[in-house]
């Protein structure tokens, strides 16, 4: 049963993404080719069977440590379903049958290639949470990472394939860097993943492995400064992909460095600090720059950049402090849990308010998009207290430059607020497209909305060792209130400045331009242009010298008779020791010829 489901898991995504790029109806001819070919009768079966192919990765999550053995494949496969993985794999599926729902049964236009690309991601993001060797690791990884960019270009725009050029650059730094990582940690501890934090730990070359992982992983976290993807892929890819994107493609960095870091094995405070540094970087400086944005997805996309920093100061703390690592551990999945849930609905929930909000749906909408900002913002009683109570939990005592880190974290919440604050404001300013009825888009959002409130009290009640979930208590409810209190206050502070014109006009604006999406990676687009002319220019001027030698050579040697004997004399003396040494006299001999001439 367990084999059949793994089988169904893996291979039934896979070839439905496959047949569904088989039966491609053959292009018409067409007036408006931005209009796709309508789908065959085989093609909408294969669309209808799509969201499904989820259901299996859901059953493995209810047998508790379910396991597969392939021996021949690779270097012999193992997945193995362990107390991490069963809650990530849990949401992960629920998002992609969600957003696979949202387009393949909404008539999404251009959805074949969409949903391929979906089913594609769904199997690699399955397979990096359960591999339990780094071979099969990095397939999953690799397979998902390049698969994500069809989920990026796929509107095709100057903007999507913009994204897309930035997505594949750093996708391709990330394997590099995890690659090499993995080969290192294999020669030294072997194939296994559960080897691998006792092999770093050991190592000679720990710091080494402990970069490369960091930056690696650190891409597909959304990290500072390797974050730029992020607000760059989101609004050019279509909500669904977006909802993926952000709520399990990016918790493969969370995985990747729970999997193979030294935690709990090795006391590395040096790179603890710094990965705690960086990653409440992120989280704080996301917020302005989400702020002054304009387009609601770039201001979630920031949301993600702050909250993954959250995740990333946990694994930081756990670095530095190993007697810490068994509980934050657990406390980082349960707030990956909860984010993956209210993230992807917040962001499948951008094309449901344009196209639900009116009538009697507007309140059923708004009601689900305020949960969702509430989990997100971890106000009391939503999913997202029980994620941050466990984090203060797991980190107590833990001080960054003489503050407590728990007096730091509750901050992060208060930039979620008013990033979420200013999601809502744009997305409620723009113009509806409004569909007459109920769709498969909204019966699949609110499905994921209704998961959000109750699968992350259920995986930390039961499934994750949580050393505690929030009470009732005063103090407890007024711990998560606060920052979001703080949040509001100064939000409302903002409004009433300009009102009074009282912010300056960049900040009055908010249009994207005083930071646009992407920050950095536009002088980083600037800096790769001016390499590459240099390049260019360095390339033109090889070709000019070696054009210029041609001719010396040719004025020195004219006949072709004298050619040949050329030829032959630099054969002998390649065939000799110094014949080097004698070459590099006879060149410049000609190279004084040329210049005397």
């Amino acid at each position: 049963m367990t084999t059949a489901l793994w089988i169904l898991a893996l291979i039934l995504p896979l070839t439905i993404a496959t047949l569904i790029g088989v039966t491609a109806a053959p292009p018409r001819p067409a007036a408006d080719a931005s209009v796709p070919a309508p789908e065959s009768p085989v093609q909408r079966l294969w669309l209808a069977i799509a969201p499904l192919t989820a259901l299996p990765a859901m059953a493995l999550t209810a047998i508790p440590g379910a396991s597969l053995t392939v021996p021949w494949l690779l270097v012999g496969t193992h997945l193995h379903v362990d107390g991490l993985a069963r809650p990530l794999v849990l949401v992960s599926a629920l998002l992609y049958a969600a957003a696979l729902a949202a387009v393949a049964w909404a008539g999404y236009r251009g959805g074949r290639g969409l949903v391929a690309f979906l089913l594609v991601c769904h199997v690699g993001t399955t397979v990096v949470f359960t591999a339990g060797d780094t071979a099969t690791f990095y397939l999953g990884y690799g397979l998902m990472s390049f698969a994500a960019y069809g989920l990026v270009v796929n509107s095709r725009t100057t903007e999507a394939l913009r994204a897309g050029r930035v997505y594949i650059v750093l996708a391709v730094l990330s394997e590099g860097a995890v690659l090499a990582a993995l080969l290192l940690i294999t020669a030294i501890g072997g194939p296994l993943v559960e080897d691998a934090p006792r092999a770093v730990a050991e190592s000679d070359h720990t710091a080494l492995i402990v970069a490369l992982l960091l930056v690696g992983f650190g891409v597909k976290a959304g990290t500072l400064p390797l974050h730029v993807w992020l607000p760059l892929a989101h609004p050019a890819a279509p909500p669904a992909a977006s909802a993926v994107l952000s709520g399990a493609m990016v918790k493969a960095g969370l995985m990747g460095w729970l999997r193979f870091l030294p935690l709990g094995e090795a006391d590395l405070p040096g790179w603890g600090l710094a990965l705690v540094v960086v990653a409440l970087a992120g989280a704080f400086l996301a917020v302005p720059a989400g702020e002054l944005q304009n387009e609601p997805k770039v201001v979630l996309a920031y949301s993600t950049i702050s909250q993954m920093g959250f995740l990333a100061a946990l694994v930081g703390v756990a670095l530095s402090s190993p007697e810490l690592a068994a509980a934050v551990a657990p406390a980082a999945v349960a707030y990956a849990v909860h984010h993956a849930l209210a993230k992807g609905a917040l962001f499948l929930g951008v094309p449901v308010w344009s196209h639900h909000a009116h009538g009697a749906r507007r309140w059923v909408v708004a009601v689900g998009l305020g949960g969702a900002a509430l989990a997100v913002a971890g106000a009391p009683f939503s999913s997202g207290s029980v994620g941050k109570y466990a984090a203060k939990n797991a980190v107590e005592g833990v001080e960054l430059g003489g503050v407590d880190l728990v007096d730091l974290l509750p901050l992060v919440a208060t930039g979620s607020t008013l990033l979420l604050l200013r999601a809502g404001w744009l997305l409620v300013r723009r113009e509806p497209d409004v569909r007459p009825r109920p769709d498969a888009e909204l019966g699949a959002w609110l499905v994921l909305v209704a998961a959000g409130i109750v699968v992350p009290w259920v995986v930390t009640e039961r499934w994750l060792p949580l050393t505690a979930v929030p009470s009732l208590d005063p103090v407890t409810l007024w711990d998560a209130t606060w920052p979001v209190l703080l949040g509001l206050a100064i939000a409302a502070l903002a409004v009433l400045l300009a009102h009074r014109a009282l912010l300056p006009g960049w900040a009055r604006r908010a249009d994207g331009r005083a930071v646009p999406p992407g920050d950095i990676v536009v002088p980083e687009e600037r800096l790769a242009r001016a390499v590459g002319s240099v390049s260019r220019s360095a390339v033109a001027s090889v070709r000019d010298l070696r054009a210029r030698a041609d001719r010396d050579l040719a004025r020195v040697i004219p006949s072709a008779a004298a050619s040949r004997a050329f030829d032959t004399l630099e054969s002998g003396l390649t065939s000799r020791a110094g014949s080097g040494a004698v070459v590099v006299l006879f060149g410049l001999v000609l190279a004084l010829a040329g210049v005397v001439s």
